[in-house]
């Protein structure tokens, strides 16, 4: 367990690459006639995760968070990113030359209208921003008195001279008793939705709602299965998947062509505008689509509807077959956890355990399994400090040792049959007074997601609070969401569900979220603890409404070293003892020796 299969510890950018890259693009930018271009962190799909070919905003800057945009002139330039990311971005990037600035306090449509000037001419690419963004971009240019341009061909592309290839990773075929639903009966459903919206044809934008409704996955991008690729579905008759044919075997075409026309991605413009010179009007999808697909069809005649995508609300309610392909994965996934956190309760205490070491054994212990595909994301492995940071991802240059204190561990598996996400916050030593009654506090937040019941149409928003209310009678809180959807052997982000303050889609049964509040000490330590769990209907007696609650799915011990029970009521330590004694149930059948003796003394009752 010396080197990790599915995720890299190295720093592939760096802020010296900065300058002699932002000045070859300033002069491409000149000699196009534009006085600025910006640079979005994401690819037509508006991905998450992106194919080393389209990490442009990495080659430029160095700053390699999922989520950022450059905006770069002749004189001047920034880079905006999240609360995620504010440190990482100091580290990354060469500040003397791209400003900082903080995406809530200073967006870039702000800074666009003070940093124009009157005249300029600020480019972008179409295909790398939705409708939406290009609207606010194109108000802040009117403010300034300046002018949005759309670009034909990226000029970043043009500059990078070692840019990779697009990637053409095979397409698999993704197995019925796994997905539960043929394609047939699922284009039944999406043909049906599209007459709901009297549109002529939805345009798939979302590689994650191609790889659903085709049944098939691929490896076009890092951690997350997607065959990188289009579909049209017309109100009527066969839809058309757009996809190089590299990737498709003769049998996985043979399979494709019964149930859809295969073409080339460069037929998707001509298809685009043959709807627009019919009067048609197309469904696209608000967060996916990028504005070079709409102007296609709006250009040749055609009319936008663009708005929710239908695909991610079916593909959010997880049907049989896909609840027991999680329910499995699960199983699965404690036995890793379990030999990994016996095996951190015997070396950790030792010392010369690192946090990239710890993110290599657990990764170990899941290729152990025979099963995994690979890992969902990238670990947050973090010690002391570093646990501090919500989004905190180890590198060879922040590695830090484990130490007496708080480590905390997110990570999660791909297996085939489902994905999975968890977080575990583990004491080295003896922890402080603070830090067990952080930890009880974040935990009695996790208890009240694990056990709410609430009525039919309740969305994640409404719930949020629930895992915060004994944070916030201390004064704490904290600043990222406490719940997002998880897909089938897909993102292991996924929506539109999630619990939180933006939360606003109705939980439905079948649909599997991630309950994981936390407390972050800046500079000191961090604390999370993270289940899955599924929305299921619940049965009151003389319930006047439809009820629902949530199945946990995750079973591996919560840390009692950690847990204060005098601050805990009597159904919260019932609620943990029931959970340690299923998590015991569940695991034993998978571990023996050092592992299974550890597991019966970490899932012991307690209170």
């Amino acid at each position: 367990m010396t080197k990790a299969q599915f995720q890299s510890f190295e720093e592939k950018a760096s802020p010296a690459q900065g300058a002699p890259r932002v000045a070859a693009l300033r002069a491409e930018l000149k000699r196009r006639g534009l006085d600025g271009f910006i640079v979005p962190r994401t690819d037509e799909y508006q991905n998450e995760y992106v194919p080393p070919s389209s990490e442009r905003l990495s080659w430029l800057t160095g700053f390699t968070g999922s989520w950022g945009v450059a905006i770069v002139l002749a004189d001047k330039a920034a880079i905006f990113v999240d609360g995620r990311y504010t440190v990482q971005v100091r580290e990354q990037v060469d500040t003397a030359l791209i400003a900082p600035e903080h995406l809530v306090d200073n967006p870039p449509d702000a800074w666009i209208e003070k940093a124009l000037a009157k005249g300029a001419k600020l480019g972008f690419d179409p295909r790398l921003h939705t409708p939406d963004g290009v609207r606010r971009l194109e108000k802040a240019c009117q403010k300034a008195g300046a002018t949005l341009v759309p670009v034909a061909d990226n000029p970043i592309d043009a500059v990078w001279n070692d840019r990779p290839a697009p990637p053409l990773a095979a397409v698999v075929p993704h197995p019925i008793d796994l997905a539960g639903e043929d394609t047939a009966t699922k284009l039944d459903r999406i043909r049906a939705s599209v007459a709901g919206h009297d549109a002529g044809a939805l345009v798939v934008s979302d590689p994650h709602a191609v790889a659903w409704i085709f049944n098939i996955r691929g490896g076009d991008v890092s951690h997350t299965p997607l065959p990188l690729g289009h579909a049209i579905v017309p109100r009527e008759g066969r839809p058309t998947l757009f996809m190089d044919g590299r990737k498709l075997s003769n049998a996985v075409r043979d399979a494709l062509a019964s149930v859809a026309d295969i073409e080339e991605p460069t037929a998707l413009q001509r298809s685009l505008r043959a709807l627009g010179e019919a009067k048609a009007r197309v469904r696209f999808d608000q967060g996916t689509a990028s504005q070079w697909l709409v102007s296609q069809v709006e250009e040749a005649g055609g009319t936008a509807d663009v708005g929710a995508d239908p695909v991610a609300l079916m593909k959010a309610v997880k049907n049989a077959a896909e609840i027991a392909g999680s329910r499995s994965a699960h199983r699965r996934d404690a036995a890793a956890m379990a030999n990994f956190l016996a095996w951190f309760d015997r070396e950790a205490p030792k010392g010369g355990e690192t946090e990239i070491s710890a993110a290599v054994a657990l990764e170990g212990f899941r290729i152990a399994t025979g099963a995994l595909k690979d890992v969902s994301f990238p670990s947050i492995s973090g010690a002391g400090p570093n646990a501090a940071l919500p989004h905190y991802r180890v590198s060879t240059a922040s590695n830090r040792a484990i130490e007496p204190g708080i480590f905390l561990i997110d990570s999660g598996a791909q297996y085939q049959d489902g994905t999975t996400d968890i977080t575990r916050t583990m004491a080295v030593g003896t922890p402080t007074p603070e830090m067990k009654d952080r930890f009880t506090r974040v935990l009695k937040g996790h208890i009240a997601i694990a056990t709410a019941v609430f009525p039919k149409g309740i969305s994640g928003a409404q719930l949020d609070s629930f895992a915060r209310a004994a944070l916030w009678q201390a004064g704490l809180d904290f600043d990222h969401g406490t719940g997002h959807g998880i897909g089938s052997y897909l993102s292991v982000h996924e929506g539109p569900q999630r619990i939180s303050k933006l939360g606003t889609t109705a939980l439905q049964p079948g649909m599997i979220l991630s309950n994981e509040p936390g407390y972050y000490k800046t500079g000191s330590f961090g604390i999370r603890i993270e289940n899955l769990i599924l929305v299921e209907k619940r049965e009151i007696p003389g319930a006047e409404r439809e009820m629902y609650g949530f199945e946990t799915l995750s079973f591996t011990p919560i840390d009692l070293a950690l847990v204060e029970p005098s601050i805990m009521t009597r159904e919260e330590i019932d609620w943990l003892n029931a959970y340690h004694a299923k998590t015991r149930e569940v695991v034993t059948p998978s571990v023996s020796g050092e592992t299974l003796a550890w597991l019966e003394k970490a899932t012991r009752p307690i209170g």
